[in-house]
C-alpha cells in the first residue's frame, strides 16, 4: 500500500494575501468588462465613471500588496474601496429603478427652471450629458450592469474581508 502524505496547508499569510489578490483581480476583470462594453459603444453615464475609480483603488492595493506583502492595513483599505464599490453600484441601481432621484447631471435634470434666463436655460441644456444615469443601456437576467456590479462588488468584499480574518489552527 502506497504511504500518504499528510497535507499541508499554506502557511495562513500565504493564504490571505491569495485572498487579497484574488480580490483585486475580481475588480481588474470588472474593469476590464466595463472597458470592454464602453469598446463595443456603451458609453459609460456619470455614476458609471464613479464606479470604475473605486475598483481602481482596488487595483491599486492589490498591487502594493503583490509588491510589499499583505499587511492588514492595506487589506482593509482594499475592503474599502469593494465595499465602496457595491455602495455605489447599488446606488447607480437605485436611481436606474427610480427608487431614488440620482445626480441631476445625468438623470436629466435641469435644476430650477423657473430663475434661469433663456441663455442660462440654454448653456444648461447645452452640457447636459447625453449618457442617462436612470436608463440601463443593457441588462443580463433581468439584472443590470450596474446590479452586477453591485453582486460582484458585495463578493470581492467578502473577500476582501476574509483576507482580514485571523484563522486559527
Amino acid at each position: 500500500m502506497p504511504q500518504s502524505r499528510p497535507v499541508s496547508l499554506p502557511p495562513v499569510g500565504v493564504f490571505r494575501r491569495r485572498l487579497a489578490l484574488a480580490a483585486a483581480a475580481g475588480s481588474a476583470l470588472l474593469l476590464a468588462g466595463a472597458f470592454g462594453f464602453q469598446a463595443a459603444g456603451y458609453r459609460p453615464c456619470e455614476l458609471c465613471l464613479l464606479q470604475r475609480w473605486t475598483h481602481a483603488a482596488a487595483v491599486a492595493v492589490g498591487a502594493a500588496i503583490l509588491l510589499t506583502g499583505h499587511r492588514r492595513a492595506l487589506a482593509f483599505l482594499g475592503l474599502l474601496a469593494a465595499l465602496a464599490a457595491a455602495g455605489t453600484a447599488l446606488y447607480h441601481t437605485g436611481v436606474e429603478l427610480q427608487w431614488w432621484a440620482g445626480p441631476t447631471a445625468c438623470t436629466g435634470g435641469l435644476g430650477d427652471l423657473g430663475a434661469a434666463s433663456t441663455a442660462d436655460l440654454l448653456n444648461r441644456i447645452r452640457s447636459a450629458q447625453v449618457v442617462r444615469c436612470d436608463q440601463p443601456a443593457w441588462s443580463f437576467l433581468g439584472l443590470s450592469m450596474a446590479a452586477w456590479n453591485a453582486l460582484c462588488s458585495a463578493g470581492l468584499a467578502v473577500l476582501w474581508a476574509m483576507s482580514l480574518r485571523t484563522a486559527r489552527r
